[in-house]
């Protein structure tokens, strides 16, 4: 769930009178080969003395009227059913008898009602979760739950276990974050959108770091003029002694045979970490069947400037609650001076909730350009540094460098918890001719498709709503 979301929950049960009160989480779910997660799209607070009530076989409850009720907008919306109440105690927490009892009697029913749901109950203390879940296929116990914001943390029903010491190889960063930090690295699943020039530094950074597993997607071949910005490829890679041929048929050639991007991340990777996995994925983000493999990442990248890949990239982080940053560097270009101006990077973290960094909201998915890119060849052009014909690209890695390493740097504070209580985490924009750094300030639209609470929204819908990919042939 978003911190906003989980905040607004906490002071319902914690008013600080340290009695039981009960709430309704509606949420979204995504099935992946890491397991079922359930995305908290709404809370519904029941009010006290009204909708939760003293119960006539356990202490409290939450009252017909207003399960059959939010069951009901449940069913309708296509989401899942959990309902919610409090325990005391600070890190750890569990159900009563009772409460066991009344899941028993109750949530076959709910599963009913809900179309199969999944159903459950959380409760909660200050610092701690437990969940009763139902579906289908059977009754599990949730594991965790991950709570997203400028600090990305996680409760457990119980505390756990004192980590291992960090791998000597990781001995200063452990002195900086301490072994439990280095754990959760290393237990991180990271998408990489785009393995060019920014996307091949946060690549190297990220394996150098100890993450565990990255799934890498680009669709391009290395070419003569990438290797002064694509970490790692070489002039075999790029098959320079076939593309500096004057004919045609061997240029062609050599571009047919040079190097996929994403292998040669897949081997920096391997040489930075020996232990990584390495999901190399050649395909284009654009498509829903490689958009759907980066469904279960905990962080994820956008490191190619497409409008259209943002479109995808912002769906994912608000459909299926995933924290996520787009990084790039742009020279614009003065058409009919034909002079180059001001450069300038962008570092955009982007929260899944309203006013947290939304591409749409800060309007840079215009509709225009998306029409634009799916009637042209503007895909491949608007990935340029330069988007003149008559104008060379500039080779630009000291430009990816500002702008990947804030963003692979607020992914690290942001997990192993080193950020300020109160960080801001907003777009910053480096205009490097002048050295000045600028933060744009948050952006909301009430009625967004993306990150609003508004019906419409696709926000933590997850699998019961489709990525904005292009249609199946």
């Amino acid at each position: 769930m978003d911190e906003p979301l989980y905040r607004r929950l906490h002071n319902h049960l914690f008013p600080g009178d340290y009695d039981e009160h009960g709430a309704v989480i509606v949420a979204g779910i995504s099935e992946t080969e890491r397991g079922t997660r359930l995305l908290a799209r709404e809370v519904l607070l029941a009010r006290d003395g009204i909708d939760y009530v003293p119960g006539t076989r356990g202490y409290r409850a939450l009252t017909a009227q207003f399960v059959a009720e939010q069951s009901d907008y449940c069913a309708a919306q296509n989401l899942c059913y959990l309902a919610v109440h409090c325990h005391g105690g600070l890190d750890s927490v569990g159900f009563s008898g009772d409460d066991m009892a009344s899941h028993e009697r109750g949530y076959p029913a709910l599963l009913d009602i809900t179309n199969g749901g999944p159903v459950g109950a959380l409760v909660f203390a200050r610092e701690a979760v437990a969940g009763d879940i139902w579906t289908p296929q059977g009754r599990f116990e949730l594991d965790h739950a991950t709570v997203i914001g400028p600090r990305v943390r996680q409760l457990y029903p119980n505390p756990r276990p004192r980590p291992r010491h960090a791998d000597p190889v990781y001995d200063r960063h452990a002195r900086l974050f301490g072994d439990l930090g280095q754990e959760i690295l290393s237990g991180l699943k990271v998408g990489i959108i785009g393995l060019g020039g920014g996307g091949s530094l946060v690549n190297e950074w990220l394996s150098r770091l100890g993450v565990g597993h990255i799934v890498g997607v680009d669709f391009d071949r290395v070419e003569v003029s990438n290797l002064p910005r694509v970490i790692g490829a070489t002039r075999w890679d790029a098959m320079a002694w076939l593309a500096g041929r004057r004919s045609k048929w061997w240029q062609e050639l050599g571009r047919r045979f040079a190097s996929r991007k994403v292998h040669v991340a897949r081997r920096v990777a391997r040489r930075a970490n020996p232990d990584i996995r390495f999901d190399a994925i050649v395909g284009n983000v654009l498509d829903e069947r490689t958009a759907r493999l980066l469904t279960d990442v905990d962080f994820l990248f956008l490191a190619s400037d497409s409008i259209q890949s943002r479109l995808v990239f912002n769906a994912l982080v608000h459909q299926y609650l995933i924290p996520g940053v787009q990084i790039g560097a742009k020279v614009p270009v003065d058409r009919k001076a034909g002079t180059v101006g001001d450069a300038f990077v962008a570092t955009r973290p982007v929260l899944p909730y309203a006013g947290a960094g939304c591409l749409s909201c800060h309007e840079l998915i215009p509709a225009s350009r998306l029409q634009e890119e799916a009637l042209s060849e503007g895909e491949r052009r608007s990935q340029r540094y330069v988007e003149s014909e008559e104008v060379a690209e500039p080779s630009v890695i000291t430009l990816n460098v500002l702008s990947a390493a804030q963003a692979v740097n607020d992914m690290m504070m942001m997990f192993t918890g080193l950020y300020h209580d109160g960080v801001n985490l907003r777009h910053q924009i480096n205009f490097v001719r002048e050295r000045l750094l600028t933060e744009v300030g948050p952006m909301a639209d009430e009625f967004c498709l993306d990150c609003s609470d508004t019906v419409r929204s696709l926000r933590a819908r997850g699998d019961r709503a489709r990525l904005p990919c292009r249609a199946r042939a």
